[in-house]
């Protein structure tokens, strides 16, 4: 392995690595806390290898795997592969990587002609195993990498199996970026007494470690109206072409498959060189997308978060967020794609104005410092995509590019044309022939990212009523006791629409047709803005200001006029108290009908005022 590692030119551990060969972890199961691009797969690569390999003694094949390594994809299942092979080349242990998305076929030779090292995915190597032909009643040592991710995938059935079908003595090593409830009761179920390795807190605690993480990342958001999000990726990207370096790559997140299929689309109809890869593409898609952006074929990647783990990609400058992710530890994944080993890369949020507050909240989760900016409009690369083409015209050429005709040549067209029209005429021509071929930028809406600028996110104390009846501003919706509104679903409605958090929501209060409630004043421009905005999960849903006309609940009943200057203030809506059957008196004089025959000459009663 030292002459592996050696060969590779590998001078200095990272911390993680130095950390798992610490003498107390010896032989023991382990919890490992280590964010993407640590260098964790050495890592376990050398507790695999201090497990299995006897010193000085060369390892003995047998029929069945010692060891087994589960991943969340296939990508990073190919890149594990990859990497142990060339740190275990030496040793004499077989390798072998299963997956979905192949030929089933293949795998079974493989298992008949022998593996010592298994890796895979959970839902293939549960099918290997079930056939008979995956037998673990042999491994030693069982890795679980990325295992927040797989039990986010919803792999938690599929590695219980896995874990329960090798033996119990085994050497269990669990790796996750995270450690949520979920992966600590996976732990106690089937570690023995495992140990932490957290690196980052050795070196000075979590939050500096979450710093340090995205020290080479400049973290940049863009507030777009809600219908313009292609506009804005396209603009980031046209804005990225003409200021990066050729060589450098791009890949736009995006959350649902369909979406990212709809994204590429468009930016190969606008030109863009890029390729696509997602959970529904076929194994040999999603290689051959990863193999052009290698060779430099293409520039751009559009993926779902299944590129967000594992995956080895040189020159990633450009991280675009087209859709905010789930959580914040997918933000830190995503964004982990670009500032590797030691180069500076650039991670950019697409928000809509109603996804502000979201954004800030996830930002702040990770600690990030983020410049909160207008996406680039189309007159800023229009001018752009002028000065880079005048720097190449004024550029001093060496030595002709291949293919580029002969001075003699050009010299031939140029008398030809003095000629026949001015040259400053011809000049005219060929730039504005020029100018059409730029890279054009699309239209956007100017939204405002903050009315006071970008602020702190974190958690905070909740307004206190005096905040609110002194600064307060007051909204209404047009959703009312008549619609049965309650506060218990209408509060994250209200967040969700205007981009805000509950401690910025005050009283709300539900009348018959229309709800009002408060906002607090700092936070009352930007829900003004963000709740503006047509939401497409409620279009019905209408936001105001309280001091103007109330909405009406669907476009069919039409506008309702302006409430009375009189208008009593509302009160919260409650159902009338119900009274005990003893308490109940009957109205005086009154004597109940017949039921069998209605009484003579009945007259009907006068209303009762």
């Amino acid at each position: 392995m030292a002459r592996a590692l050696a060969a590779r030119g590998y001078e200095t551990a990272t911390p993680v690595q130095s950390a798992v060969l610490e003498p107390r972890y010896v032989g023991r199961d382990l919890i490992i806390s280590s964010q993407t691009g640590s260098g964790k797969t050495i890592a376990f690569g050398t507790l695999l290898a201090q497990t299995l390999l006897a010193e000085g003694t060369p390892f003995v094949r047998g029929p069945r795997p010692v060891a087994l390594v589960i991943v969340p994809t296939r990508e990073l299942a190919a890149q594990v592969r990859e990497e142990l092979g060339w740190l275990l080349s030496q040793t004499g242990l077989r390798l072998a990587s299963f997956t979905g998305g192949t030929s089933v076929g293949g795998d079974l030779r493989a298992l008949a002609h022998g593996v010592d090292l298994v890796i895979g995915t959970p839902g293939r190597l549960v099918d290997l195993s079930r056939r008979e032909r995956l037998d673990l009643s042999a491994v030693t040592t069982v890795v679980l990498d990325e295992a927040d991710e797989m039990l986010d995938l919803g792999f938690r059935e599929d590695l219980e199996t896995l874990l329960q079908a090798a033996p119990a003595e085994r050497r269990t090593i669990l790796l996750s970026a995270t450690l949520p409830s979920e992966i600590r009761a996976l732990a106690r179920k089937f570690q023995r007494e495992a140990l932490p390795v957290d690196p980052r807190t050795a070196e000075g605690g979590a939050a500096a470690s979450a710093a340090s993480a995205h020290a080479d990342i400049a973290y940049v958001a863009h507030v777009v109206a809600h219908n313009e999000r292609l506009a804005a990726v396209v603009n980031v990207l046209r804005a990225f072409d003409l200021q990066a370096p050729d060589e450098a790559r791009a890949i736009v997140f995006g959350t649902t498959r369909d979406g990212v299929a709809q994204l590429h689309a468009a930016l190969v109809a606008r030109g863009f060189a890029a390729t696509v890869i997602s959970g529904d593409r076929a194994q040999a898609e999603r290689d051959r997308a990863l193999e052009q952006m290698r060779q430099g074929l293409t520039r751009v990647l559009v993926a779902t978060n299944v590129a967000a783990r594992g995956l080895h990609l040189p020159d990633v400058d450009l991280i675009v967020h087209a859709d905010l992710p789930l959580n914040a530890e997918s933000l830190a994944h995503r964004s982990g794609r670009t500032g590797r080993a030691g180069r500076k890369g650039t991670a950019v949020l697409i928000v809509g104005a109603h996804e502000r507050r979201k954004a800030e909240r996830l930002l702040a989760a990770i600690n990030a410092r983020t410049t909160w900016s207008a996406a680039p409009s189309a007159e800023s690369i229009a001018a752009a995509a002028r000065s880079r083409m005048i720097a190449a015209l004024l550029k001093d050429e060496d030595a002709p590019e291949e293919g580029a005709p002969s001075a003699a040549a050009v010299e031939a067209v140029i008398q030809k044309l003095e000629a026949q029209r001015p040259a400053r005429e011809v000049l005219a021509r060929l730039l504005a022939r020029e100018l059409a071929r730029l890279p054009a930028g699309e239209p956007l809406t100017v939204v405002a990212a903050s009315s006071n600028g970008a602020r702190d996110a974190r958690p905070g104390p909740r307004h206190s009523r005096s905040d609110f009846s002194s600064k307060g501003v007051l909204f209404r919706i047009n959703l009312g006791a008549k619609d049965k509104a309650d506060p218990r679903w209408m509060l994250p409605l209200i967040c969700r629409r205007g981009g805000v958090t509950n401690r910025e929501v005050g009283a709300i209060r539900i009348g018959p047709r229309d709800t009002t409630f408060e906002i607090a004043g700092d936070a009352a421009h930007d829900f003004s803005v963000a709740s503006a905005q047509m939401d497409p999960r409620a279009p019905h849903v209408r936001i105001d200001r309280a001091d103007g006309p109330a909405a009406a609940f669907t476009p069919a009943d039409g506008p309702r006029p302006s409430p009375s200057p009189t208008r009593p203030a509302l009160r919260s809506f409650k159902p009338a108290p119900h009274k005990a059957a003893g308490h109940h008196k009957p109205a005086p004089h009154h004597k109940p009908a017949p039921h069998h025959k209605p009484a003579p000459h009945h007259k009907p009663k006068p209303k009762q005022k």
